[in-house]
């Protein structure tokens, strides 16, 4: 692919803007500047630097963001900032989404992507990806409540018990969840429904992925095209 379709296709401007800006010398391969927007490039494994910033590569964007409280997971958000202005311009021009939605005080886990059939088998509720919820809650957890949210209980706008996969209590007010639905604000409605409310609520896992621990809040990495969910 020629240098100047590389870094149109990464989100670096119109195709005018990045010849220009590889005829102004700001993009490195290999540490060599190229100035030549017609210069072909191997994709397999190429990092190109823009302005002295490292890019890999890559056909589809796939990417985790430790998400802070105090952000929606929307394109058009209305009362606080959208996840997306956590993410350099590139990633935004190329059009990345959230796969599926964490509540703006909601933190942890989130996967955003360019690839739209990505999105739907990991929002699908017939793949059935589980998602890990790290809940603290504002009266004690006891028995009777883990029972209850393993047997099922009823929300309030369906007849059908929803059912949590694994409860591991964590502590005298906190406790794991493990799901395979994605309703709206479900988390915090199971617990109603057993009595309990939720305090903080943060999503740690989503399928075969953890939240690793060096990652900070509100920071981003790329992740493996080749994970075992594609």
């Amino acid at each position: 692919m020629k240098l100047a379709q590389v870094l149109f296709s990464q989100g670096f401007g119109s195709r005018r803007e990045c010849a220009a800006r590889i005829l102004d010398g700001r993009v490195t391969v290999g540490g060599r500047v190229c100035d030549d927007p017609d210069e072909d490039m191997a994709l397999e494994g190429l990092v190109f630097e823009v302005d002295g910033r490292p890019w890999p590569y890559h056909a589809k964007a796939l990417l985790m963001l430790n998400k802070p409280a105090g952000y929606e997971c929307s394109l058009k958000p209305r009362h606080h900032p959208s996840v997306l202005s956590l993410m350099p311009l590139p990633l935004r021009n190329r059009g990345i989404q959230p796969v599926g939605r964490l509540d703006e005080d909601t933190t942890g886990l989130l996967l955003l992507t360019d690839d739209g059939s990505l999105i739907h088998r990991l929002t699908s509720p017939k793949h059935h990806v589980p998602k890990i919820y790290d809940v603290v809650c504002k009266h004690p957890v006891d028995g009777t409540q883990h029972a209850a949210l393993l047997a099922g209980v009823v929300l309030d706008d369906d007849p059908t018990p929803v059912a949590a996969v694994a409860v591991e209590t964590t502590g005298t007010h906190s406790l794991r969840l493990t799901l395979m639905q994605g309703r709206y604000h479900q988390v915090k409605r199971m617990m109603a429904a057993v009595g309990n409310r939720v305090e903080t609520l943060h999503r740690s896992g989503m399928g075969p992925l953890r939240l690793p621990d060096d990652l900070p809040v509100g920071e981003w990495r790329w992740l493996d095209a080749g994970m075992a969910w594609r």
